[in-house]
């Protein structure tokens, strides 16, 4: 039981510490919205490598550590996306939530700016209120980095598909 508090405890302050960054990137004007998508991206996934390398009282560091590195790579990262490569990312996930089976990729390539990456959904699962939702993960490479992060994207009632973590 106390593991099991002490992931709960661990995944709501890897939240917050993503909403913090949500939060303060939009105080700064000169920040563009690729730059807050890369530093959104970057830190969830840095926030739970670090808090699957942290260990003891040394995982919440890590988690935070990550986030903060994840977040700052993401950044520089998310700069170099272009309108194109955002449109790319955006229908590609909307192709592997809606018809690719888990674990079969999805991918872009952008032959203009050398930007590519790809969407696999990893789980399909319908919620106590009926909803469809996907587990994921994505990968983006721009100027020959990496970056990879993982969430859950929900079926609304409209058709489309909504990032939910």
């Amino acid at each position: 039981m106390t593991k099991f508090r002490s992931n709960k405890y661990n995944i709501m302050m890897l939240t917050l510490m993503v909403l913090a960054a949500l939060t303060l990137g939009g105080c700064n004007a000169t920040i563009g919205p690729k730059e807050g998508l890369g530093t959104v991206v970057g830190a969830a996934a840095g926030g739970l490598l670090g808090n699957q390398i942290g260990s003891g009282r040394g995982k919440t560091a890590a988690t935070v550590a990550g986030i903060f590195i994840g977040g700052m790579l993401g950044r520089s990262v998310g700069a170099s996306l272009d309108k194109v490569d955002r449109q790319m990312i955006q229908q590609t996930s909307y192709t592997a939530f809606e018809k690719m089976p888990s674990g079969v990729a999805s991918t872009w390539s952008n032959p203009d700016t050398g930007n590519s990456g790809y969407v696999t959904p990893t789980r399909t699962y319908q919620t106590p209120s009926g909803s469809y939702c996907r587990e994921f993960q994505t990968t983006v490479n721009v100027g020959g980095k990496t970056q990879e992060a993982y969430g859950t994207a929900c079926r609304q009632p409209d058709g489309s598909w909504k990032i939910m973590q």
